[in-house]
């Protein structure tokens, strides 16, 4: 059997990690020559793309991702990983918004914690069907099927067959995504992460640990529902490597998306507190990513947990996501890109291709260029639902992703399922599938309810 497993391959990796060394500033110029010098391939330009396998070169490959490891980046100072560190840059807590009354049966929370979960899984399935492609593709598609600007599902009908050729959907997803086809919620590593994080904090409690984090992983993840950064701290847990080295080690994806789409329960069960909802997200994200990867999480669990508030604006919530982050990062500045571009240009394309000017150096799947995508289409739809999602799909970069958590936002800011459009909601059949043991078919609402148990009361 010729099984190829991605994203852990030691000469898979090395062109990922010069790209990241790129990035953060470190000079990789020597151990570049070496590597292409040895017929070493550069990082893949799409996720899921597959190198051709050269196992010739993994002892090569092993002894440079630990040399690029050791070479010391300027940005250290600027981007640090340990919290201390990230709270010493950012001193000014954000003043606690009032906070939901005590359950009961009429709960606000509850609502809009089952609005937030239906936003994020219509905003997830809005955007798998066109998830890796090009934004010209996304925008060529949508176009064809006299649905741009986006306002609903993406549909193969009328859409010319040279386009779908030129431009195919996404093939995981097309059977279960597209509008002729959606029929109830499918499975998706967007919504596999909130479940384990409901899991998470029923089993070990609020003080969880990343080692707690770890232990639920191997126990109720499987492992081949994990890409990128995920996937490659699962297999140095699987090697012995304990957190936060499992973020680390021979870990090129470690400031990419993951994290991020892994924040929201941690916003939603610290309504009204922020730095308690970004301080969450840090621990669990510890075990995957450092910098901005982390930061990307923090930013999202701050503007859930003020969102959740139900008294905060989506400005207010994106101001108090901000606040957590480290102000000189460059997830920090491309936030704020994201947000004046919105405010100051009536025009999302002319936004979007801002954005994609300035950022498209970064792998699409960078926490960077999604975190300023996703702050742009929360600031341009100004709390509009259906305006949230469909920016943020629109946008390109990793549109399922984005989608998720710009759904997410708007959920909570919308406060209840019923002020969501039916269109979005109807099709989700209030069914979730999954892989993560006991959820399986499990409906919204019912989720709500167990999330709202896991909150933080005043």
């Amino acid at each position: 059997m010729n099984l190829r497993v991605t994203w852990v391959q030691p000469e898979d990796l090395v062109g990922h990690e010069l790209r990241q060394a790129a990035e953060d500033g470190r000079d990789a110029s020597a151990i570049a020559s070496r590597w292409y010098a040895a017929g070493g391939p550069p990082a893949p330009p799409a996720a899921g793309a597959s190198p051709t396998p050269r196992p010739d070169l993994r002892p090569l490959a092993e002894r440079l991702l630990d040399e690029l490891s050791r070479l010391p980046s300027p940005l250290s100072t600027t981007e640090p990983t340990p919290l201390t560190a990230i709270r010493a840059l950012t001193p000014h807590t954000p003043p606690r918004c009032a906070a939901p009354a005590a359950p009961g049966e009429d709960d606000p929370l509850r609502d809009r914690l089952h609005a937030s979960w239906l936003g994020r899984a219509a905003g997830c399935l809005l955007g798998k069907p066109v998830e890796k492609l090009p934004l010209h593709a996304v925008r060529a598609l949508a176009r064809a099927a006299g649905n741009w600007p986006l306002t609903t599902w993406f549909t193969e009908v009328g859409v010319p067959r040279d386009l779908l050729a030129a431009h195919p959907w996404n093939r995981r997803s097309a059977a279960t995504s597209l509008a002729e086809n959606i029929d109830g919620m499918p499975e998706d590593d967007d919504l596999n992460y909130p479940l384990l994080d409901l899991l998470l904090l029923q089993r070990y409690g609020r003080d969880f640990t990343t080692a707690d984090v770890a232990r639920l992983w191997l126990d109720e993840l499987p492992a081949g529902r994990t890409f990128t950064a995920e996937r490659v701290a699962y297999r140095n847990l699987l090697d012995g490597v304990e957190p936060p080295l499992t973020a680390v080690h021979r870990n090129p994806f470690r400031e990419w998306i993951g994290a991020q789409i892994r924040a929201d329960v941690h916003g939603w069960t610290h309504p009204g507190d922020p730095v308690g909802a970004a301080a969450q997200a840090y621990r669990d994200a510890a075990l995957t990513h450092t910098g901005n990867g982390i930061y990307g999480a923090m930013f999202v669990a701050a503007t859930m947990a003020t969102a959740a508030t139900g008294t905060a604006d989506v400005h207010r919530a994106l101001a108090d996501g901000l606040s957590v982050v480290p102000p000189r990062s460059r997830l920090a500045a491309a936030v704020r890109l994201g947000i004046e571009s919105a405010r100051d240009t009536p025009d999302f394309d002319a936004v979007v291709d801002r954005l994609h000017t300035t950022l498209g150096g970064y792998h699409w799947v960078h926490a960077v260029p999604n975190a300023a995508l996703l702050a742009a289409a929360l600031t341009h739809a100004d709390g509009d639902f259906s305006r949230s999602i469909c920016a943020a799909v629109s946008g390109g970069w990793d549109t399922d992703s984005n989608g998720a958590t710009a759904g997410s936002v708007a959920g909570l800011l919308a406060g209840h399922p019923d002020r969501l459009p039916e269109r979005w909601t109807s099709p989700l059949k209030n069914r979730l599938s999954t892989s993560v043991p006991s959820f399986d078919g499990i409906g919204f609402d019912a989720l709500a309810e167990l999330t709202c148990l896991e909150a933080v009361r005043p």
